[in-house]
């Protein structure tokens, strides 16, 4: 009850909320990498109260930033069984419950979630790509820089439905998305 009535007085203050929008993934190893060569995409001038971070491996080394938000949008490769290149979006409890496969980075980023002060945070969501190669190499795998246009609108349409809900209290889901239901 505690956080409804602090996002409802956020609406109320009229202030858009804190967004974080972090790339996951190590570069060394092709589709791994993906969140980091997505928000390298994104890196344009952004809407006051987002920021944008190539966060990598270096999950801890952003503690300060997921401290600071208030909602958090994680990109990253996710093995989820799909075709390469399938665009997911899930919610971040799903992830804490495993109520879904999980992103090749779970544990950290599970781990430095739980060690913040969560009394702000009110949303986690993550966007994951179906890797096609975990070699060594710094290019991503057709299928998966083919599946990056999505993950931009994906990210987009996460944030708009963010920044809509504050306007307009409305509910928002974003459990079982893939690109294939677009």
């Amino acid at each position: 009850m505690r956080r409804k009535k602090r996002i409802r007085a956020e609406a109320a203050k009229g202030r858009e909320p804190r967004i974080l929008v972090a790339g996951l993934g190590n570069l060394l190893l092709r589709d791994d990498g993906v969140g980091v060569h997505a928000v390298r995409l994104l890196r344009r001038p952004v809407a006051a109260g987002i920021r944008v971070a190539e966060v990598g491996c270096a999950v801890f080394d952003a503690m300060y930033l997921l401290e600071w938000a208030e909602r958090i949008l994680l990109i990253d490769a996710m093995k989820a069984g799909g075709v390469p290149g399938t665009v997911y979006r899930a919610v971040g409890d799903d992830i804490d419950e495993g109520g879904i496969p999980a992103s090749l980075h779970e544990l950290s980023i599970i781990n430095a979630l739980h060690m913040i002060d969560r009394s702000r945070l009110s949303e986690i969501s993550v966007i994951g790509v179906e890797p096609a190669s975990i070699d060594y190499g710094l290019d991503l795998s057709g299928p998966v820089e083919a599946a990056l246009p999505g993950v931009l609108r994906a990210v987009r349409d996460v944030i708009k439905g963010w920044r809509g809900r504050r306007r307009r209290g409305a509910a928002y889901s974003e459990r079982g998305t893939t690109n294939r239901d677009r």
